[in-house]
């Protein structure tokens, strides 16, 4: 458990532990949710495809490849516990490899059209 205040900062860092000098990460998703076995009803998208869904969410300089930094502010779910759960998906790719996940970036979706 990590304590922080209503509306401060919260820094975050993901490392992937490997000898392997040429792979990197990317943040693919990060929800946040009242409970801890519950990602999907009544939690709160940070990162979704890798796009911000929240409007505090930030990146930071990292000089190595297989560390990324991050911060958003932190929030308590209304009428609920005062605990805020987070789960990440992380990609793992080779650097410099422009067909990879990592450099895809942010993917939206397009809406498809409704038929009649």
């Amino acid at each position: 458990p990590y304590r922080v205040g209503i509306n401060q900062n919260l820094f975050l860092q993901a490392s992937l532990h490997s000898s392997d000098p040429s792979l990197e990460l990317f943040l693919d998703t990060c929800v946040a949710s009242p409970t801890r076995h519950n990602f999907t009803t009544k939690s709160y998208p940070i990162i979704e495809n890798g796009c911000a869904k929240d409007p505090t969410y930030a990146t930071y300089y990292s000089p190595f490849r297989h560390t990324l930094r991050f911060k958003f502010n932190a929030f308590q779910f209304i009428q609920s516990n005062p605990e805020v759960y987070l789960q990440c998906e992380l990609v793992v790719c080779r650097a410099y490899d422009y067909s990879s996940r990592c450099y895809q970036g942010c993917l939206r979706r397009s809406k498809r059209e409704a038929s009649s």
